[in-house]
Order: C-alpha cells, then sequence, then structure tokens
C-alpha cells in the first residue's frame, strides 16, 4: 500500500524566493523549515512561509509533480500561487487544522 503525498511551496515573502519540495508528512516538513531544520536552501532564504500546498493520493504522484512545476518558468509558479492564495498568506495553520 502507497502512502500519499504532498507538493508544497514555500517563500519567504510575496513575491519572494520560491522553494519547491515534497513530503508524505506535511505539518512535520513545515515545522523543519520554520524551524530552520529544513533543507539548507530554505534556512539561507529564510523560507518559513507556506504558500500553496496540494495533495496526491501516492508519494510517486507527489515526486512527479513536484518534478514538473521545478520545470516550470516562475510566472507559472506566481499564477499557481496567486490562484489558490492570492493574499499570499502563510497556510500552516489552515493545514495544520485540516489534517487534525
Amino acid at each position: 500500500m502507497s502512502k500519499g503525498g504532498w507538493v508544497y511551496i514555500m517563500t519567504n515573502r510575496r513575491y519572494g524566493v520560491l522553494y519547491i519540495g515534497v513530503t508524505s508528512n506535511l505539518p512535520a516538513r513545515i515545522a523543519q523549515h520554520r524551524e530552520g531544520r529544513g533543507s539548507v536552501f530554505t534556512r539561507r532564504y529564510k523560507l518559513r512561509r507556506l504558500v500553496h500546498a496540494e495533495p496526491h493520493p501516492t508519494i510517486e504522484d507527489a515526486i512527479r509533480r513536484e518534478k514538473a512545476m521545478k520545470a516550470w518558468q516562475r510566472p507559472w509558479k506566481l499564477e499557481l500561487i496567486e490562484e489558490h492564495n492570492p493574499g499570499w498568506d502563510d497556510l500552516y495553520a489552515h493545514v495544520i487544522e485540516a489534517l487534525f
């Protein structure tokens, strides 16, 4: 049985540096980023704001989506964020509430 996965986008501010990641445990992974225990890239640019998260039925599906999104042009990534989160709000609390 395969475990589901998440693709997510972190940033430091509106239109700031973007980081696209994949995980099977979204709350734990975002907590790591927020506490400075995430990737070197997210620590360097102080990426603490979760601005996009999308669930996938399997981790393999999530990995495919992550790879595709990383190949996108920046304007496409900005459009995706603004379509679902026009205020660039930090979605971390909403994700925690929705999952627990």
